[in-house]
């Protein structure tokens, strides 16, 4: 299975239950896409645990009240289908309220970002 998809997919789940916190098996690109989810305030603190072979990362959820702050979250490139996007195709995500997350020659960045920038590259993933 795709790296990317199982981290949602911890992610979404993890938010269903009501957990307060995630792990998930580390890897680079892993920690990087935490780390602008953290940035932008969907997710709380992460930490990277763990040495050589069993290195994790904790991800704390947040939540408004009950309900959690990532209303939605969609893989956009699959492994089967990428989706690239030159920055002047680059839309908004649901009307400015979410983000999406992109693969570009300078490293991931958000949507925003990458317009600001005049990048574009590969779209990974939306969240609203």
């Amino acid at each position: 299975m795709d790296p990317i998809t199982d981290m949602l997919n911890r992610i979404r789940n993890a938010q269903m239950a009501q957990k307060p916190e995630v792990e998930i098996p580390y890897s680079g690109i892993k920690l990087e896409l935490a780390e602008i989810l953290e940035k932008t305030k969907f997710i709380g603190k992460i930490d990277r645990v763990g040495k050589k072979n069993r290195k994790y990362i904790t991800v704390e959820l947040k939540y408004d009240g009950q309900d959690p702050v990532i209303n939605g979250i969609r893989r956009i490139s699959k492994q089967g289908q990428r989706r690239y996007a030159g920055y002047r195709d680059i839309k908004l995500v649901k009307g400015g309220k979410g983000i999406s997350i992109i693969s570009t020659p300078k490293g991931l960045m958000t949507n925003l970002e990458a317009r600001k920038q005049k990048i574009g590259g590969e779209v990974l993933i939306e969240i609203w």
